[in-house]
């Protein structure tokens, strides 16, 4: 990843970061992500983030984030084709026609979760 725009750079490490924090069983989407670091409309963004995650360390869980429907729209990133599906089982999230099983049940969202009471 280039580091010519710091606040590309930044916003991708804030995004791994969030990532990072989903549980195994659960999954988030590309425009929670977003919303949560303040750029609601970015999703494609964070997109273009879980695109270059699989060269960052420490790891990033990037099978975790899907569409808003819950669809693995990032499938192709992975390698071969059932690779994202593979490591989502793996995580305990069921999967069927490229898309996740019960998706409002195992939704993680970072607004919800990462709130900090007062």
């Amino acid at each position: 990843m280039s580091t010519t725009n710091p606040k590309l750079f930044n916003f991708f490490e804030d995004v791994y970061a969030v990532v990072r924090l989903i549980p195994k069983g659960r999954v988030t989407s590309y425009g929670a992500i977003a919303a949560y670091l303040g750029a609601k409309g970015s999703s494609r963004m964070v997109g273009w983030a879980m695109n270059g995650a699989h060269n960052v360390k420490p790891k990033v869980p990037a099978q975790r984030v899907v569409n808003r429907n819950g669809l693995l729209t990032g499938k192709h990133h992975f390698g071969p084709s059932d690779e994202m599906e593979k490591l989502l089982l793996k995580d305990g999230v069921k999967v069927e026609n490229d898309k996740v099983v019960n998706f409002a049940k195992v939704f993680w969202d970072p607004m919800v979760e990462l709130s900090i009471e007062d």
